[in-house]
């Protein structure tokens, strides 16, 4: 099929004509399917299948990265271990993104040689030499992989990264202001693999035990001390003043608009954290108080992925979390920045799902119509699930919505592709625009199992990518064209245990040719620019 080239631009203002036009018809949501025939040639590890304890299912986080920055998205995988050889896994891989969604393995020319049970990572510049580095978590010791023109060396004493835990998720933020990149890093549960816990049951049926019945872990906050150096100060800061929890996602941004980023941690079986940023690198713990720390009927769930987007059009971010089989996904919205109402009802996403297992979610306009769609992948933990033992099979299928106005609405194979009627057991995702066309694509990783690449063959024009430089985490970005506002934000974390472009993706309003564009940026600098011309993957430099 005919695609739009990418335009690039490296510039701070642009001259266009302001109008609309009719332009392509739309032709909707439509991806295909893709994997090894892309060159993911990659079957992860997490353990052994079947998997027998909680440590062997959580893990699968996908990163995109422009590690040789040559312009475009590169992924890396984290990948894990076995219980028996927990430090001597087959080893985190890259693949260099060749261009027409084809991809090398680069894991060898990379310097990448990291063989620890990982399970996420994080992808920002810790050290502010201009490349950007990965965080990853893992069972054990985690690692800062600090990217040195294109290759990496791993940290060690200089990072101050390693502490032994078993930790999940994690996101970068600059969380004081000082202009570098500090780190909240989630952590999961006590498990000792010489020593796994005894068996529990789940609806009668035999299961691994977990997370209930055993020791929560404290999450770390850590400050850059400069050049990518880190502090650990999570009793300082007030993270550590509350009761542990099993912590699996995390998203760093600035909820409440007061030019300070907070810390949402979407929590296992445990009330969700919002640590709202008192400046100084104080934080005070208020998600009880602000509605999110459960849903509507006041039940704590199990949060896994996490999905960032403005859904109301006020400005402020809204929040949507995937969760454990027989309970629903959940919709906050943001009422203004100090207080979240679960609206999942309202937006058609509520018993919908019931029997899913979610993990990754991701919010963006797929469809380039102007407003966000949902995403988001699934599949049960327990190798016996069924729907006759456990109302919910194993291996599940994927969902997509798409967004028409104040309602989600469910998408089917025949309309999207087949990728939506196949199941697997997936876990990670990483959304962004692989192929330069100006649409997003996916790669999804799956437990035990082969990477996918969900390609995005959305017809239509009409699309803006806007890029800060440098990324500047916590940024926030806002269109105006063809009667419509739109918000979003550069941020870390969410989806699941992954990192997703470093980058903001507008779909624009059919005929919009051009449109005026304001960024914020992390310390408070506003800067404007005036007929931004559509159909372009925008480079902007701060002045």
């Amino acid at each position: 099929m005919n695609r739009p080239a990418r335009a690039t631009c490296i510039a701070l203002s642009l001259a266009a004509t302001t109008g609309c036009d009719e332009r392509t018809q739309r032709k909707g949501l439509d991806f295909t399917e893709l994997g090894a025939a892309a060159g993911l040639d990659l079957v992860t590890t997490s353990g052994e299948t079947p998997s027998t304890e909680i440590l062997e299912v959580k893990g699968g986080g996908i990163g995109l990265i422009d590690h040789d920055r040559d312009g475009d998205l590169d992924v890396f995988v984290p990948n894990g271990a076995s219980m028996a050889h927990p430090q001597a896994g087959p080893g985190s891989r890259l693949f260099e993104n060749l261009g027409a969604l084809s991809f090398a393995d680069a894991t060898p020319a990379s310097g990448i040689d990291f063989r620890r049970f990982a399970m996420g990572v994080a992808v920002g510049d810790a050290d502010g030499n201009g490349w950007d580095d990965l965080f990853v978590t893992c069972y054990g010791r985690n690692g800062l992989l600090y990217n040195e023109s294109g290759r990496f060396e791993e940290g060690g004493k200089r990072s101050n990264e390693g502490h032994d835990a078993w930790s999940t998720a994690a996101a970068f933020g600059d969380l004081d202001r000082d202009g570098d990149l500090d780190l909240y890093v989630a952590n999961y549960l006590d498990f000792d693999v010489q020593n796994p816990p005894a068996r529990s049951t789940f609806k009668g049926a035999p299961v691994f035990k977990g997370p209930r019945g055993l020791q929560a872990q404290n999450d770390a906050l850590l400050e850059n001390t400069g050049q990518g150096r880190f502090l650990e100060i999570g009793e300082s800061s007030g993270c550590c003043a509350v009761d542990p929890a099993y912590g699996l996602g995390v998203v760093i941004l600035d909820f409440d608009a007061d030019g300070l980023q907070d810390i949402y941690v979407g929590n296992d079986s445990t009330p969700n954290f919002l640590f709202r940023n008192l400046g100084r690198l104080t934080f005070e713990e208020i998600g009880l108080r602000s509605g999110l720390s459960a849903n509507v009927d006041g039940s704590t769930q199990s949060t896994m992925g996490i999905g960032i987007a403005d859904v109301s059009g006020n400005g402020f971010p809204d929040i949507f979390t995937t969760n454990f089989s027989n309970d629903t996904n959940t919709l906050h919205m943001n009422k203004g920045g100090r207080f979240f109402d679960d609206e999942t009802r309202r937006f058609g996403l509520g018993m919908r799902e019931f029997a899913l297992v979610g993990w990754a979610c991701g919010l963006y306009d797929f469809d380039l119509d102007g407003d966000e769609d949902l995403l988001f992948f699934n599949g049960h933990v327990y190798p016996n699930a069924s729907l006759e033992i456990m109302d919910s099979d194993y291996r599940q299928p994927p969902r997509l919505y798409e967004r028409k106005g104040h309602a989600f609405y469910k998408v089917e194979a025949s309309e999207a592709g087949a990728f939506l009627d196949r199941v697997h057991c997936d876990r990670g995702a990483a959304f962004g625009d692989l192929d330069g066309d100006g649409d997003i694509d996916v790669v999804v990783s799956e437990l035990n199992g082969p990477l996918r690449l969900l390609r995005n063959d959305t017809t239509a024009e009409g699309w803006l990518i806007v890029e800060l430089i440098p990324t500047s985490l916590g940024s926030r970005i806002e269109v105006e064209g063809g009667g419509s506002r739109q918000t979003r934000w550069i941020h870390s974390g969410g989806s699941f245990l992954s990192s997703s472009a470093p980058y903001v993706h507008f779909g624009l309003p059919r005929g919009c040719q051009s449109v005026e564009l304001r960024v914020t940026w992390p310390d408070g600098h506003v800067q404007r620019m005036s007929r931004v011309m559509a159909d372009q993957h925008l480079r902007i430099r701060r002045h």
